[in-house]
């Protein structure tokens, strides 16, 4: 009869399996270079497709009596002779506003009445009440204080998880952070898709959800490390991973129904939001584990790195014989 009250290695249950998540560590990070290199060489040659936040532009907000369908408005300003008009909601379907570039074939002094007019849908009678014209000195200025920000960011948290945990780990949270960004950054200019304050927000959200995994895990290595005895760092690593997965795939998964959701239902205001958050939560996974972690146990993380070394008060003088 087997004993029940034995002894658990490393205090798990013995049906539970612990999931060599390192054993695919090297190809992982040969398609994280190689992403990486890829996403470099699209952003280096393409470019972003800079939205009016930073390229400049003229933004209107409206007010209609009716429900106005956003399509209708855009055909309504293409007649009129503006050009490349985007419509979102501000709430509601009888609030919105109107984001378009300079149009050179409109006076500034005009542009107002000119707004007004063009916006008029049968039936359905628009009031303006705010036009704003964005310079591209402005949108080039927020551009490079958008930059800023996020390598702000990226600064404050190794600082932070330095602190907190670890400078192995800091460091490779903060790879696996600039890893995020560069890979979906990469995949907005590889596809040309619009890049403006909302992708913007949407890449600051994604650094602190990769940031908030990257800190589970490394919560649970360092608990680990100093619970288990006579594991090598590869096994406390791949326990640790094990016991984080359930929460890692439930916070994800949740995660992708509300963005999923935001892209079907958010229409043009969330959509490109959405679609940067989509890409990033499936990166951000990935890089927590194979980015992050990998590389703090290929810098040789260890239990002497979680262990506080006490220095002795008082030190024993050698008694010199007489």
């Amino acid at each position: 009869m087997t004993d029940v009250t034995q002894p658990k290695k490393y205090g798990r249950p013995d049906d539970e399996k612990i999931i060599n998540f390192m054993k695919i560590a090297r190809p992982a990070a040969i398609i994280s270079i190689l992403l990486t290199l890829a996403s470099i060489f699209f952003i280096s040659t393409k470019g972003l497709n800079l939205g009016l936040d930073f390229t400049g532009g003229i933004s209107a907000e409206l007010n209609y009596q009716q429900a106005a369908d956003q399509k209708d408005i855009i055909n309504a300003l293409q007649g009129a002779g503006f050009e490349d008009a985007v419509v979102q909601t501000l709430g509601s379907n009888k609030d919105l506003l109107v984001r378009m570039p300079v149009q050179d074939n409109v006076q500034a002094e005009d542009l107002t009445r000119t707004i007004t007019k063009a916006v008029q849908l049968p039936g359905n009678t628009a009031e303006v009440h705010k036009v704003d014209v964005v310079g591209g000195q402005v949108g080039n200025e927020l551009y490079i204080r958008s930059a800023g920000a996020v390598a702000l960011a990226m600064l404050l948290m190794l600082v932070y998880v330095t602190i907190r945990f670890e400078f192995k780990l800091a460091l490779g949270a903060v790879l696996s952070l600039l890893h995020d960004v560069i890979v979906t950054v990469g995949i907005f200019a590889m596809m040309q898709w619009p890049f403006d304050l909302t992708v913007l927000a949407a890449i600051l959200a994604l650094i602190g959800f990769s940031l908030n995994d990257n800190i589970v895990v490394s919560d649970r290595i360092r608990e680990n490390f100093r619970k288990i005895r006579g594991a090598s760092p590869l096994e406390v690593v791949n326990s640790a991973l094990t016991e984080t997965l359930r929460r890692t795939i439930h916070t994800s998964m949740t995660l992708l129904l509300v963005v999923v959701a935001m892209m079907i239902l958010g229409g043009d205001g969330l959509k490109w939001f959405s679609v940067a958050m989509f890409i990033g939560v499936f990166v951000g996974t990935y890089s927590s584990i194979y980015i992050g972690t990998a590389f703090a146990l290929w810098r040789g993380l260890n239990r002497q790195d979680f262990i506080v070394q006490v220095k002795p008060e008082f030190e024993e003088e050698e008694e010199i014989p007489s």
